[in-house]
């Protein structure tokens, strides 16, 4: 019987450990905060989406980075088998727009407690303790070294750590550091799936301000478009969040000086628009600019809607212009903002960069390096959109290092 070792109590590290204790082998997962699955309990606003179902092809042409590496693992275990998985764990699961697979309970802690219940349920020994370092000797892992200054051999390990992002979870790196322990080389880290910050004050003004159905392209600094997206975008006071955001950054490069176009009615060509425009004047013939907009704009867009259409607040309806009606069009359908860079890695929700794939068996998951060295997860230099896809690539990985890790000699 194999003695295994999972480092990382997340996502990829829960379902190494459990797969590698039905295996047959006798598991430690260790995790460094007092609870497992911390990072996993605040995926998808709370809620877990856990996976989307869509086939491989689909489902890779949504991973930018890396994709080809992932093909064994995603085979092993497809969406449709995540949803299997959890739903024999004994929970309900829903899939909503998009194809995105969420409990029914919207309660992603439901996730967490099924994954940890079937862990324990197999064997797994649970140690809340810091690993600090493994111990390789000749080309091969021997052990690892704890908080304390103690030392415990085994004859696998498993580091399933994270990414960078979220530190307060826990996610700081360490993996990427064991990694390099093991001689390997890191790809540079940098925030993917990240809010973006705007120049001016329009998005300070309009600070929780969440829109549905906008369409968002963003264009290079010479007008090439680079990404272009209908969905759910959010203002903060430093620039623009929600998923629409998110995804589009994992395009943008440092995003410095990209160009956005937000357009308020994709479903609305201009004609169709200006016919609404008219309509909604003649409703509202007798009263202010200012105040003739709330059927079609939500309230706190307004007085910047009205201030940049140029058009005088307190100007009757009924005295609008065609030329001015126009411009105002042109607005609703094209708010511009000008982008200065991605928040920091520590808010995004994914790291692109980690352990370079070359140096990985993308059919084991076992270091190319290192004999009994294994890794699953973010700490792998492969991600993707928003949607899913990142959780389902941490199951999958997880699930085919945990099972080759079990028959480690």
């Amino acid at each position: 019987m194999a003695k295994v070792c999972v480092i990382g109590g997340g996502a990829a590290g829960m379902m190494a450990a459990y797969y590698a204790a039905i295996n047959g082998a006798e598991v430690t997962l260790y995790e460094r905060n007092d609870n497992c699955g911390k990072k996993l309990n605040i995926t998808g606003k709370g809620r877990c989406n856990l996976t989307n179902l869509c086939d491989i092809q689909t489902f890779l042409q949504n991973v930018p980075v890396n994709p080809r590496f992932l093909y064994k693992a995603l085979n092993n275990l497809t969406p449709e088998d995540t949803m299997t998985v959890f739903e024999s764990l004994g929970v309900s699961l829903k899939v909503e727009r998009g194809r995105r697979v969420f409990p029914v309970s919207d309660r992603a802690a439901d996730i967490t407690a099924a994954m940890y219940n079937a862990c324990t349920s197999a064997g797994v020994k649970v140690i809340h303790n810091r690993v600090r370092g493994i111990n390789v000797k000749d080309g091969v892992f021997e052990g690892v070294r704890l908080s304390g200054g103690r030392e415990a051999a085994f004859d696998a390990c498993i580091v399933a750590t994270g990414g960078a992002s979220y530190p307060k979870t826990g996610s700081d790196g360490d993996g990427y550091r064991f990694a390099k322990e093991a001689g390997h080389s890191i790809v540079p880290l940098k925030p993917s799936l990240v809010p973006l910050c705007a120049a001016g004050s329009l998005c300070k003004r309009l600070m929780g301000l969440s829109l549905k159905n906008v369409k968002t392209s963003f264009y290079s600094k010479e007008d090439k478009l680079l990404y272009s997206e209908q969905g759910e975008m959010l203002f903060t006071h430093f620039g623009i969040s929600g998923p629409l955001v998110l995804s589009a950054s994992a395009h943008l490069g440092d995003a410095a000086g990209v160009k956005v176009q937000i357009d308020l009615k994709p479903a609305l060509d201009f004609e169709t628009l200006d016919k609404r425009l008219l309509r909604d004047f003649e409703e509202n013939r007798n009263r202010d600019f200012c105040n003739s907009l709330g059927a079609l704009l939500p309230q706190k867009l307004i007085p910047v809607i009205v201030e940049q259409s140029g058009i005088e607040e307190h100007k009757k309806v009924n005295s609008i212009t065609k030329e001015e009606r126009k411009r105002l069009a042109e607005l609703i359908k094209g708010i511009r903002l000008t982008l200065t860079g991605k928040r920091p890695i520590d808010e995004a929700i994914v790291t692109s960069g980690g352990v370079t794939v070359t140096e990985i068996n993308p059919s084991t998951m076992e270091s190319k390096l290192t004999k009994g060295l294994f890794f699953a997860g973010e700490v792998i230099d492969v991600d993707a959109y928003t949607g899913g896809y990142n959780l389902q690539i941490a199951f999958a990985t997880g699930v085919l290092a945990g099972t080759n890790a079990a028959y480690t000699e």
